[in-house]
């Protein structure tokens, strides 16, 4: 293709990611009417409409999700061929976009420190959201590499490692619930102060799939969006539910027990290590997947 369909591309692609013609014109710093003017251009180039136009913005056609895909591909081996020189140099350069759900974060401190020593002029960048975020950022090339719980099958990502992480009940050890040896009834935990984290959480809708099967409805005290306060919470009397890599520091001083729940639904749950399918990672991307790997409790196997 041209340049001058490279760039027609380029802003077909910003108003999609934009979500309309006049956020894209405002990020590229021309008048709404060139970039109405460029996709239909390069529609007409094409020969198939490619943007369907709502009140509340844009979204592809078919042929134009054919379109991004091809943009985002050679925006990627376009990475990887500056990588690749790069290497030649000994990484003297180039960036990683790493996103995690929050509860990957106390296990990141590790690699991420041994991987800015060996790599001091690689930037890093992490980024902290929920299972579906992680999953966007990853399939729309915003992010390299992903650390999610549990997520959603899509055949648009690549799981370059999963590991079964079940989810437990964490009480403190003088909770009444701490002396039970047998798994645990998800029915009744709310009889105690029980805290959940929000629904975009994979947890959260690991918890809601098991109500429905059971045929119950959980009733939480506390609802929040960090494992920071789920785990204090429990430390002082509360009860949630998490996997034991979460909570693995709080595990070993002494601070939280973790406890069996009963049902394959808690016992099945897998951490995965994804990337977009198809996508060709840049030599710094994948020395950090290696690390992530050997230096991560998420990823290694419960005994």
């Amino acid at each position: 293709m041209s340049v001058v369909q490279d760039r027609r591309i380029l802003y077909f692609f910003e108003a999609v990611k934009l979500g309309s013609v006049r956020a894209a014109a405002d990020y590229l710093d021309v008048a709404p009417s060139a970039v109405s003017r460029q996709i239909a251009q390069l529609e007409q180039e094409l020969g198939s409409p490619l943007l369907e136009r709502h009140r509340r913005g844009v979204k592809p056609t078919e042929a134009g999700d054919r379109v991004l895909h091809y943009y985002r591909q050679r925006l990627s081996q376009q990475e990887v061929l500056l990588d690749s020189l790069q290497a030649l140099r000994g990484l003297q350069s180039g960036s990683v976009v790493l996103a995690a759900g929050e509860g990957f974060i106390d296990g990141l401190a590790a690699p991420l420190s041994r991987f800015s020593e060996l790599y001091p002029r690689i930037d890093l960048q992490v980024n902290v959201c929920g299972t579906n975020e992680v999953i966007r950022q990853v399939v729309e090339d915003e992010a390299h590499l992903g650390l999610v719980f549990n997520p959603p099958g899509d055949p648009k990502i690549r799981s370059h490692a999963h590991t079964q992480q079940p989810v437990c009940v964490a009480v403190s050890p003088d909770h009444p619930l701490a002396k039970e040896t047998a798994p645990l009834p998800l029915k009744g935990l709310d009889n105690y102060r029980l805290a959940l984290p929000e629904v975009s959480y994979g947890i959260r809708q690991i918890v809601t799939l098991a109500e429905h099967r059971l045929g119950i409805t959980l009733k939480p005290t506390l609802t929040c969006g960090t494992f920071a306060m789920l785990k204090r919470f429990s430390m002082y009397g509360g009860v949630t539910l998490m996997p034991t890599f979460v909570m693995e520091e709080e595990i070993r001083s002494g601070h939280l027990v973790a406890l069996a729940l009963q049902s394959e639904v808690f016992s099945s749950p897998e951490t995965h290590l994804i990337s977009r399918l198809g996508r060709q990672l840049s030599v710094g991307a994948s020395r950090l997947l290696s690390m992530l790997l050997q230096d991560m409790t998420a990823f290694k196997a419960q005994p």
